[in-house]
């Protein structure tokens, strides 16, 4: 398999959701693991076209919980009835009704930070550069466009070969990207089909 020092992917443009729902299928199965799929909205099916397998997040976000809400009781239960037990109104030294409402802001405050970052770190973001960002075709996937990219460290990626392969699954528009710390013009390295 030929590659190229200054070529860090390839990307293929789609007419519809539909099509770029069975390019992924079609690209996963052709043995690729370094591909995205790029949609303006949520495509259903498109995680297990793509062999996505189910994201641990929600897992992150109810030890985070879990641990926010059991810290908060295990600390008002500490100091209210160890470290400093004073009966107030007559009520026991741990009245978890009282405790209740710290419990639940701690649970909700930890769930949310382990959310946003454990998403951050997940996605591996923030990422301030990405190889389809150098096509200026790309910046249409926020409106109208389908694309599937494909980047040059997958063991499957041939210079040649990949674009052939994204033109046979029916791909409007194939384009090599270039590393972006390249003086490369992107005209140069379009491949258009009819």
């Amino acid at each position: 398999m030929s590659k190229q020092a200054n070529i860090a992917g390839v990307i293929a443009e789609f007419a519809n959701p539909k099509e770029l729902l069975e390019a992924a299928n079609q690209v996963r199965e052709a043995g690729y693991e370094h591909f995205d799929c790029h949609s303006p909205f949520p495509i259903h099916g498109m995680d297990s076209a793509m062999g996505e397998k189910r994201s641990p997040l929600g897992w992150i976000v109810g030890g985070m919980g879990f641990i926010g809400g059991g810290g908060a009781i295990l600390l008002e239960w500490w100091t209210s009835a160890v470290d400093y037990p004073l009966i107030i109104s007559g009520k026991p030294y741990f009245s978890l009704p009282a405790f209740i409402p710290i419990a639940f802001e701690l649970t909700i405050l930890l769930a949310a930070f382990g959310a946003v970052f454990g998403m951050l770190t997940l996605n591996r973001l923030p990422r301030l550069n990405h190889p389809v960002f150098e096509s200026e075709r790309f910046g249409q996937v926020t409106d109208d466009k389908f694309f599937v990219s494909i980047l040059s460290n997958d063991a499957k990626f041939d210079e040649a070969g990949t674009p052939e392969f994204l033109e046979s699954l029916g791909s409007e528009y194939v384009e090599l990207l270039p590393f972006g710390d390249e003086e490369t013009e992107p005209e140069a390295n379009q491949v258009t089909t009819s």
